[in-house]
């Protein structure tokens, strides 16, 4: 049950203050307990959409202070592209590093739909965590 909590903190914090460290976590996790590995599965994606969600939240909160055109940095001028191009579907890419983030921000700057976005950023990082598992469990 511990574990279960780690990986759900770890993955929640790697979603919101703290960058990376959730899939050296969900490894060692899964090496001490690897039968547990749909648990871990779970609590990782739970933990790191819901932190995800706090950056849509954020984004949303954040609407009236900054518009994205205003962000400078490579990041944010990319994950704008991609938001521009893709739409909501971009948000499949959520899992990304450092991209993610402001994918999630932009979301609730635009004020996409709530169940779909959170849909959308699900299905990206249980794909990215089911990944590792799958590798994990390979080998």
């Amino acid at each position: 049950m511990t574990s279960l909590w780690m990986m759900f903190s770890g993955a929640f914090l790697a979603a919101t203050l703290l960058p990376g460290g959730s899939e050296v976590l969900l490894v060692a996790l899964l090496n001490e307990a690897p039968s547990m590995w749909w648990q871990l599965l779970l609590m990782a994606t739970l933990g790191n959409t819901l932190g995800a969600m706090t950056s849509y939240g954020l984004g949303r909160a954040g609407r009236m202070a900054k518009n994205p055109q205003d962000i400078q940095s490579k990041s944010h001028q990319t994950a704008l592209v991609w938001v521009e191009r893709y739409g909501i579907w971009a948000l499949l890419l959520s899992w990304l590093p450092l991209i993610g983030d402001v994918l999630c921000l932009l979301a609730g700057w635009l004020k996409w739909p709530l169940m779909a976005s959170t849909l959308l950023i699900f299905v990206g990082k249980i794909l990215r965590y089911s990944v590792i598992v799958f590798i994990f469990m390979s080998v």
